[in-house]
């Protein structure tokens, strides 16, 4: 019988007032070595549902030689079972303080070279109403600044959606990012193979480039919602509850109200607009 997984209450205050916190080695390296050579199988073999624009072996861009998958739980048992995994389920629980519900999933292979993503709040793409989304970030390679580790703008996750501007395509996959603040920097969650980072959905995150010689920072990553929402966007229908029966909700409408960065008595404060000027094009990290 496994034993039953305990959250750190410091991961949960760090959680509380970070937005984020990590889990060390919470996967093993069996495991690892397991998803990593599987997701590689799965993508040397061609393309599979979710993918956007296929495989181009002979691209000279490696993320067009190695596409990120989507959506693989609803054809994939491993992807179906890592989703649902109690140890996740409890760490979320934990966290969250009620069971979540499980909408998606993501691998993400990030080989040398490769692009990063602009900051983005995941939130801005899966429109959960009412609450949250939140992410769970398996490292399936160690992960640090030179091959792109994730990079967070603590405490950001106590912030509203930001309106999004047009984003560098030179050095991100995506063309949309939201703007930090004067004096605030991401810092980089460096992280070993088998961790686990938790984050809440309004956090502003996201990576540089991989700017390593031959590494991947490949990742394996799952999307919740909080287990009382009644609504959250079309593309991630059906949720499931964490012992995999399907959950009914609403679909909830894309667009809406965004904040901007203004300057009050010396301060950046948050000022919200009417509706967001950049439309969104591409899917988050």
């Amino acid at each position: 019988m496994s034993t039953p997984t305990v959250v750190d209450p410091a991961a949960v205050t760090e959680f509380a007032e970070k937005g984020y916190t990590v889990a060390r080695g919470l996967f093993s390296a069996e495991e690892v070595a397991r998803y990593r050579d599987h997701f590689m199988a799965l993508r040397a073999a061609g393309s599979y549902p979710g993918d956007t624009a296929g495989v181009d072996v002979t691209s000279n861009d490696p993320l067009k030689r190695f596409p990120r998958m989507i959506h693989m739980h609803r054809w994939d048992d491993l992807s179906l079972q890592w989703l649902l995994d109690p140890r996740i389920n409890a760490w979320l629980t934990g966290l969250h303080g009620i069971e979540p519900f499980a909408v998606q999933t993501m691998l993400y292979f990030k080989p040398a070279g490769a692009r990063g993503q602009a900051l983005h709040q995941d939130q801005y793409y899966l429109r959960v109403q009412p609450g949250t989304c939140m992410a769970a970030w398996l490292a399936l390679d160690d992960c640090d600044e030179e091959n792109g580790c994730l990079q967070v703008a603590p405490g950001t996750h106590t912030l509203p959606l930001l309106c999004t501007v047009k984003a560098d395509t030179t050095q991100s996959f995506t063309d949309v990012t939201v703007p930090l603040p004067e004096g605030v920097e991401p810092v980089p969650v460096v992280m070993a193979a088998g961790d686990v980072l938790f984050f809440n959905g309004q956090l502003i995150h996201g990576s540089f480039p991989n700017t390593s010689a031959n590494r991947f920072r490949r990742s394996l990553i799952g999307h919740y919602i909080v287990g009382d929402a009644e609504k959250v966007a079309k593309f991630y229908h059906p949720a499931l509850r964490m012992d995999g029966t399907p959950v009914e909700l609403g679909v909830s409408a894309q667009g809406g109200p965004c904040g901007v960065w203004v300057t009050q008595e010396g301060k950046p404060v948050v000022e919200m607009q009417t509706t967001d000027p950049v439309k969104q094009t591409v899917l988050h990290e």
